[in-house]
Parts: C-alpha cells; structure tokens; sequence
C-alpha cells in the first residue's frame, strides 16, 4: 500500500531526531521517512513503561525494525521512579488528561535535550500516530520541549493521515510485531481495546 501523506521538514533540516514509543507506532513512519530520503536517528525514551520487561520487550521490537531499516537507535536511561515524579497526584486521571500531558513533556523533554546536545535540528514524535493520544497534548509537550532547549524545532506532523494508520497496520501483520494493548503506564493498563 502506497501512503499519500504529505511531509515538510520545517526548515529543510536534514537531521531528525524521532522519539519512538514502540515499533507498531514508528513502522509506518519510518518507512515514510525513509521512502523520501530522510532517515530518522530513533530515540527511544519511554519511563512510563511499566514493568521493566515490557520496557525490553518494546525496545527489543523496536531495536528490530531500525536495524531491518539500518537506522541508529539511542536507547535512553530507564527510570519510572524519576518518571513518576512527574504524574504525582495525577494517577487516576483517564487517558488523555493531564497525566498524559505530564508525561508527554518528560519525554519529549529528554528527547530535545539529547537533540539539542548531538546537533539534531528537528524532533518528532511517533506518539502522535497513535490514535489514543491526544494530538494537542503531543504537540503542546513537544513545543514545550523544544522551548527549553536551543537549536531544535518541534515538527508538528500528524502522522495518523496520508494513509499511514492503514500501512502501520499491515506493516505490524508483515513483521508479526508484538502489538500491546496499553500505553505503557501502570495507570493505562486494562483501558485500552484492542
């Protein structure tokens, strides 16, 4: 299946930096990316994962298909403690409240400064392929993030259109991913259908 989205780096920037929350959300957006001779460097930042072995099991998937695409991936450090800090008080918030928002912007936070420190001018996020986010919440967090550090623009792609939701679902059959059923938090766990 051929995508039809339309993509503009901002700036023209040859060098982005795309945080990653799992394979099934970045495999169509890689394969877009790459069929358009930009070739993403993966971040994958997601303390939110909860437990550990589902943190590895993402990361494993997603080290898998960056390397079927020969891309880098930066594993960031693994901390929910220092993750929960930031949802205090916000545990029974539901899915797409403020929790969400609190932990887009940890996140993608990491994600600028790691940009900001190794020359990246652009970040992008695959959470906002995901059709259980909140697309203001990811652009409001990245925007945030990017204001915090110098020398990297937020792109604001809503990668849900062009096709790319449709070919992010046979890419998962194609590359038999293992394709879980909630966020990543323990507060998200049993809320989301398959």
């Amino acid at each position: 299946m051929k995508t039809n989205v339309q993509i503009e780096v901002p700036g023209g920037a040859t060098r982005v930096l795309l945080h990653a929350c799992c394979a099934p959300c970045s495999s169509a957006i890689v394969e877009c990316l790459m069929e358009r001779s930009i070739r993403p460097t993966i971040f994958y930042s997601n303390s939110n994962i909860y437990p550990f072995e589902e943190y590895e099991h993402r990361l494993n998937e997603c080290v898998r298909y960056a390397h079927k695409w020969g891309l880098e991936i930066v594993d960031d450090v693994y901390d929910h403690t220092e993750w929960g800090g930031c949802t205090v008080g916000l545990e029974h918030e539901p899915e797409r409240g403020s929790r969400c928002l609190q932990c887009f912007k940890y996140r993608l936070l990491r994600a600028a400064q790691y940009a900001s420190d190794h020359g990246f001018e652009v970040l992008t996020t695959t959470l906002a392929s995901s059709r259980w986010k909140s697309l203001e919440q990811v652009n409001e967090a990245g925007i945030w993030a990017c204001e915090q550090v110098s020398g990297v623009t937020w792109w604001p792609q809503n990668w849900r259109k062009g096709g790319l939701q449709e070919r992010r679902n046979q890419i998962i059959k194609e590359e038999n991913f293992y394709n879980q059923l909630y966020c990543g938090c323990e507060f998200s766990q049993g809320i989301l259908e398959p």
